[in-house]
C-alpha cells in the first residue's frame, strides 16, 4: 500500500483538491470502509454494475431486496401499458376481453394513498357484506408511497421513493382520526441518538429538513459551471455569507439578504391573503413565481434561475419562470398543527409507504403478519398472497393496469360499469355497481370512455412531469463527516442536493448513528457524481459504446489512461448507462470519494 499512499499524497497537491479533503491521509481501512457500496453489491459479490443494472431489465434497473424489489418506481411493463392506451389499443370496446365473471359493490382504481383510503372509508362506511376491490398497476400497492430496502453489512435499510413525510395534525381534527383509525400513533416516533464519543454533527429525519434550513454543517458544491474544477465545498455558506462562494459579489450580497429575511421567517406563517381564492391569493397566480421572487426577495433573474430553478423543478416540475406565482405559499397554506423542520416533520424509516402499509393491514389483517405495530407493519413482509383473496370483504389486485372504464349502457339508465384491464399479457373485464377512480388526471381522461367533455378539459388543465429519485446504500458517510457537513447542495446537473438522515428507531437494530453507520443517501445523485458528468470535456466524454462479440464495450480515455472493456449488455442503451457508472466511478476515484452504483428509483411518465 506504500506506492497507493504515495499516489493518494501527490493527487492531493493538485489545486483545488484540499476543499474535498484530499490532504487528509488515506490509509487501507479508511479507503476501503468510506467506499460507497450499493447493497447489491455487498449482496452479489463480484457482479459488475452492469451485471446489477441487467436484473431489473434494462428499463425497470436494479430495484434493491424486500417487497419492493420489483417495484422501484415505473417499471417497464406499466410504462408499456400506458403506451398502449396512448396509442389507443384499447379504443375498441369489442376488443376480446376475458370477462371474469366478478361483479363487485366498489372497484377503486388506483392502489395509492387515495386509491386505499377510498378503499377503507367504502369497507367501514358500508359494511363488510359489500365487496370492494383495489386494482393497481404496479407489482406492490403505495402509488407514490414506496419505498427502497437495501442489506448493506447485515443491516437492512429503507429509503422513500417518492412521498416522503407528514406533519403533526391539529388536536382531535379529522386527520388526527384518520391516522388513529389505521394505528399511527406519531407521539412513537423516536429518533436514533448520536453515537460515538466524536463531534455530533445534526442529522435530518427526512431528507428535506437540513435542506430547509442549511446549517453550519452543510455545504455547496460548485462546479464546472463556476468555473471550479475539479470542484469546490464551501462548508457552512451562510455563516461565512458565501464568502469564498465563486460567485459575482453582487450576486452574493443579493442571496445572503434574501437569506436573512427568510431566516426571519417563524411558523406560523404569516400569508399575505386571507383565504385561498380571493383577490390578493389571485394576483399572485397571475404572475409568475420568478415575478415574485424579483419583487418581493429583490433577487435578479440571473440569481434565481442559478440558485432556485432546479429547487422548484424538484417540488412542482417547472422553473420558477413558469411557475404561479402562488406556489410561494403552497407549503404554507399546509394547515397543521406543526410544519416546521426541525419538530413538525415526521417519518417512517421508508417515507410514507409506512403510512400505506398501515393502511394496508387496516384493511386486510392478513396483509403484514403480527399486530398492527408500528415496527411489526414497518418491518415484516407482505403477504402478497393475501391481497385478492376471494374470502375479503375487501381486496387489492396487483400489476392490474386499468384501460377501459365505461358505463353499460347511457349513464343514467346503467346498473353497473364494465372496467377492463390487462394482467400478465391479458385482458380482463370485470362488472362494478360504483367506481372510483384515484389514478392521475392524465391517465384518468384517456380511460373513462363516457367522461363528459366538460370533465375531459378540465383534467387537461392539469399537467404532469417526470421525476427521478435515486436512493444510494452506503457503508458509512465519513467521507462528509470529514468534509464537517452531513449534507449539501449543488448546482448544475441532474437532481441538487442530498443530506444523510437518522431513522425512526421502530424501523432499524441500529438505536445510534454516526459517520461509520451505513445509511441511504437521497433523493438526488451524489453531486460530485453530478460535476462529473458536466465538467469533463473533449474525448473524456464523449460516449463510445461499440458492439463486439454481440455485446456492447466501451473505449475512452480517463486521465491520460485508456479504458476499453466490455459492458456484457446487448442493449446500446444500458451499455451508455454502464458506460457512464464507469466514468463516474473513475471521476470519484480521482475526488477521493468512490462511488459504487447509484441504484435508481425512477418516477417517470
Amino acid at each position: 500500500m506504500t506506492g497507493r499512499r504515495t499516489h493518494a499524497r501527490a493527487l492531493a497537491e493538485r489545486p483545488g483538491d484540499k476543499p474535498l479533503g484530499l490532504d487528509q491521509p488515506i490509509d487501507r481501512r479508511d479507503f476501503l470502509n468510506s467506499t460507497l457500496l450499493a447493497s447489491g453489491g455487498l449482496l452479489l459479490g463480484h457482479l459488475t454494475p452492469a451485471d446489477l443494472m441487467a436484473q431489473g431489465g434494462e428499463w425497470t434497473g436494479y430495484g434493491g431486496v424486500g417487497d419492493y424489489r420489483n417495484s422501484n418506481g415505473n417499471t417497464a411493463a406499466v410504462m408499456n401499458e400506458a403506451h398502449r392506451i396512448r396509442d389507443h389499443v384499447f379504443d375498441d370496446p369489442s376488443a376480446e376481453a376475458v370477462d371474469t365473471g366478478e361483479t363487485f359493490d366498489c372497484v377503486v382504481v388506483g392502489g395509492g394513498i387515495s386509491g386505499l383510503a377510498a378503499a377503507l372509508f367504502f369497507h367501514r362506511q358500508a359494511g363488510p357484506r359489500l365487496k370492494c376491490l383495489v386494482l393497481e398497476n404496479h407489482p406492490v400497492f403505495g402509488g407514490e408511497a414506496k419505498r427502497n430496502e437495501f442489506m448493506v453489512d447485515g443491516h437492512r435499510l429503507f429509503a422513500q421513493q417518492g412521498s416522503t413525510h407528514f406533519q403533526i395534525p391539529f388536536p382531535h381534527s379529522y386527520l388526527e382520526r384518520f391516522y388513529e383509525s389505521i394505528g399511527m400513533d406519531y407521539r412513537q416516533f423516536k429518533y436514533q441518538s448520536w453515537g460515538g464519543s466524536e463531534r455530533e454533527i445534526p442529522l435530518s429525519r427526512s431528507p428535506y429538513q437540513m435542506l430547509s434550513i442549511e446549517p453550519a454543517t452543510y455545504g455547496f458544491y460548485f462546479g464546472a459551471k463556476f468555473r471550479q474544477q475539479p470542484g469546490l465545498w464551501l462548508v457552512d455558506p451562510w455563516g461565512r455569507k458565501l464568502e469564498g462562494a465563486p460567485l459575482p459579489s453582487e450576486m452574493r450580497r443579493e442571496l445572503v439578504k434574501w437569506h436573512e429575511a427568510e431566516s426571519k421567517n417563524t411558523w406560523t406563517p404569516k400569508l399575505p391573503f386571507a383565504y385561498p381564492g380571493d383577490e390578493v391569493s389571485r394576483r399572485y397566480d397571475s404572475q409568475t413565481l420568478e415575478q415574485v421572487m424579483i419583487q418581493e426577495g429583490g433577487l435578479s433573474q440571473e440569481t434565481i434561475r442559478t440558485f432556485f430553478a432546479q429547487e422548484t423543478a424538484g417540488g412542482f416540475g417547472l422553473g420558477p419562470d413558469a411557475l404561479s406565482g402562488y406556489c410561494k405559499f403552497v407549503w404554507d397554506a399546509f394547515y397543521a398543527l406543526d410544519d416546521t423542520p426541525a419538530t413538525g416533520w415526521q417519518m417512517f424509516p421508508g417515507g410514507n409507504a409506512g403510512m400505506a402499509r398501515l393502511m394496508v393491514k387496516t384493511l386486510i389483517p392478513d396483509s403484514i403478519a403480527g399486530p398492527r405495530t408500528l415496527e411489526n407493519v414497518c418491518r415484516n413482509s407482505i403477504n402478497f398472497a393475501a391481497l385478492d383473496r376471494p374470502s375479503n370483504p375487501a381486496r387489492i389486485r396487483l400489476e392490474s393496469t386499468v384501460v377501459r372504464v365505461e358505463h353499460e349502457r347511457e349513464p343514467e339508465k346503467s346498473s353497473f360499469v364494465w372496467i377492463t384491464y390487462t394482467r400478465g399479457g391479458t385482458v380482463h373485464k370485470l362488472k362494478a355497481r360504483s367506481v372510483v377512480m384515484a389514478g392521475g388526471s392524465w391517465t384518468t381522461r384517456h380511460i373513462v370512455r363516457d367522461l363528459p367533455s366538460s370533465h375531459r378539459d378540465a383534467y387537461a388543465r392539469f399537467y404532469r412531469t417526470p421525476y427521478m429519485v435515486a436512493n444510494v446504500a452506503v457503508r458509512n458517510w465519513r467521507f462528509l463527516y470529514k468534509l464537517g457537513i452531513s449534507g449539501g447542495r449543488w448546482f448544475e446537473g441532474i437532481g441538487n442536493w442530498t443530506e444523510v438522515r437518522k431513522v425512526a428507531t421502530f424501523g432499524t437494530d441500529l438505536k445510534a448513528v454516526g459517520p461509520d453507520s451505513p445509511t441511504v443517501r437521497s433523493p438526488s445523485l451524489p453531486g460530485a457524481l453530478q460535476g462529473f458528468c458536466l465538467r469533463s470535456s473533449g474525448k473524456e466524454t464523449e460516449m463510445s459504446a461499440y458492439k463486439r462479440g454481440g455485446v456492447y464495450w466501451y473505449d475512452f480515455w480517463f486521465r491520460g489512461i485508456r479504458y476499453r472493456e466490455s459492458t456484457g449488455l446487448t442493449n446500446k442503451n444500458a451499455a451508455t448507462d454502464a458506460e457512464s457508472i464507469r466514468r463516474a466511478e473513475l471521476a470519484e476515484g480521482r475526488a477521493g470519494m468512490y462511488i459504487g452504483v447509484p441504484f435508481r428509483s425512477s418516477r417517470t411518465l
